[in-house]
């Protein structure tokens, strides 16, 4: 089972004392060529502060951002899923799942991140700032990731769980793989409908992954993941062209 994650614009500091970014030692080395040409675009960017400011919309209490880009490839390194924060990841909380619970975690999620691509949790990475929608000097990153990860995607035989949100989806749809589905957060009202939910759907999402990874199951198909939820007291539905409806 491959649980698949947003990253988030907010980042933890430090890492491993001597550590740096090492390409050549990240998961998923299929898309080496696609990751050089992302830092490099950004180190460009980085080259002017305020150019940098401008085009990722940081504000005078944000520049520090544009010294982490700077640094991207000698700063420390920290396991991608401790390296997030936001409010995803801050109810996911992975520093404090028990050993064997983190072990599942680092096994079995990957984060879809705008710079790096597709990462294995425990892929070690630097601070960084870059986001879906950023604009990097002749590089589209919907053109450097889209059909990439698509392609890795395609790949996967076993489960997959996109939690991602849409504008993700867009940098690499997961729709080629015989078993992805694509997870949505919803509300219910007294009358039974439901409705998207915007903010909180992070916190559901972070909340949800918690759960798979202390039950530890490696579920291979979406029938068994829908019995786990269900003896579990999660309201896990199949929903709308074969997605998957989180009830909140």
């Amino acid at each position: 089972m491959l649980i698949l994650l947003p990253p988030s614009e907010t980042k933890r500091d430090g890492g491993a004392d001597g550590s740096a970014l090492d390409i050549d030692a990240l998961s998923f080395p299929a898309l080496k060529r696609q990751r050089r040409s992302a830092i490099a675009a950004l180190r460009k960017l980085a080259s002017n502060r305020a150019t940098m400011a401008a085009a990722l919309h940081l504000g005078p209490t944000q520049l520090f951002e544009v010294e982490r880009n700077r640094d991207v490839r000698s700063s420390p390194t920290m396991p991608a899923l401790d390296r997030y924060t936001g409010v995803l990841f801050d109810a996911l909380d992975a520093e404090s799942l028990p050993a064997g619970a983190r072990s599942f975690a680092l096994e079995h999620v990957t984060i879809h991140s705008a710079l790096f691509g597709l990462l294995a949790a425990a892929d070690p990475i630097p601070a960084y700032r870059l986001s879906h929608d950023s604009r990097l000097p002749e590089v589209s990153l919907k053109r450097v990731w889209r059909d990439a990860i698509a392609a890795q995607l395609a790949t996967r035989t076993d489960l997959v769980l996109d939690l991602r949100s849409e504008a993700y989806v867009e940098l690499g749809p997961s729709a080629g793989a015989p078993r992805s589905y694509f997870l949505r957060v919803v509300s219910e009202g007294p009358d039974g409908t439901r409705r998207a939910l915007n903010h909180f759907n992070k916190k559901g999402k972070g909340e949800f992954v918690r759960a798979l990874a202390l039950a530890a199951t490696d579920h291979e198909d979406v029938e068994s993941l829908l019995r786990w939820a269900a003896e579990s007291g999660i309201r896990l539905n199949l929903g709308a062209e074969g997605g998957l409806e989180l009830v909140v």
